[in-house]
């Protein structure tokens, strides 16, 4: 998959799908800007990658940050054609009743208001050029309620309407907004499930966590016309036709 002279912006590029699919970016071509927290893991990424890669300090969960890295991003590489909302959290992990609401608050601050504000910034700009591609991050946990996960599961759902409710506003501006729901996968946030020790999902042997690099490689099928289909909704990697048409059996 060529993606030579496209910008590529990922958010939670520090480690674990963010930064596989930075480092898949890159490797087709694109140039990359690193968003995360974490300023010296993306740098060390952006090191990695070379010229064509860009890291910017940023909490998804400020509007006025996320503004400035897509500025900074089409200031630099003279566009933005592609955003991966990826920037997420799970934490407090917890039943309801013992959820610290500030704790909660937090979650819905990063996964759901940190994809609105990525998806305000970038619009416009994609808008005026007549084509993009918005992909965020979704779960099973958009679909279906997890015990011990009220924040994440809302927070998830919440992001999961505002894919389809953006493709119904943008789509005929020549916009592709859709989400991917990785399944399962091999980051630290399972760790942090794991240890939690909460609902069925903590007890999963970790060899049924796929790679990081399967979801990155499925992004960067979902920039190509084969995932219209899916515009609007989300594609799952847990789909075993999905998965062949990525490459991924």
């Amino acid at each position: 998959m060529n993606m030579a002279g496209k910008t590529v912006l990922v958010t939670g590029a520090s480690r674990g799908i963010g930064a596989a699919a930075a480092r898949a970016f890159a490797d087709a071509g694109a140039n990359v800007a690193l968003v995360a927290r974490s300023t010296d893991a993306i740098a060390e990424i952006a090191g990695e990658i070379g010229d064509q890669a860009l890291a910017i300090p940023c909490d998804v969960s400020r509007h006025t940050e996320v503004e400035m890295a897509v500025a900074a991003t089409a200031n630099t590489f003279g566009g933005l054609d592609v955003l991966i909302n990826n920037a997420g959290a799970i934490d407090p992990i917890g039943h309801l009743v013992e959820t610290d609401p500030e704790a909660w608050g937090r979650v819905i601050d990063i996964n759901l208001k940190g994809v609105m504000y990525g998806m305000r910034a970038a619009m416009p700009g994609m808008i005026a050029q007549g084509h993009g591609t918005i992909i965020n991050i979704s779960s099973g946990a958009a679909h279906g309620p997890v015990e011990g996960w009220t924040a994440y599961c809302s927070s998830k759902a919440g992001a999961y309407m505002l894919t389809r409710a953006a493709d119904k506003e943008a789509r005929e501006k020549g916009l592709r907004i859709l989400g991917l729901s990785p399944g399962t996968v091999a980051t630290q946030m399972q760790r942090d499930i794991k240890e939690s020790g909460i609902n069925p999902v903590s007890q999963l042997d970790w060899s049924v966590h796929i790679p990081p690099e399967w979801p990155a490689q499925a992004l960067l099928w979902m920039c190509t016309p084969e995932a219209d289909e899916y515009l609007g909704t989300d594609v799952s990697l847990r789909d075993e036709d999905v998965r062949a048409k990525v490459g991924l059996t």
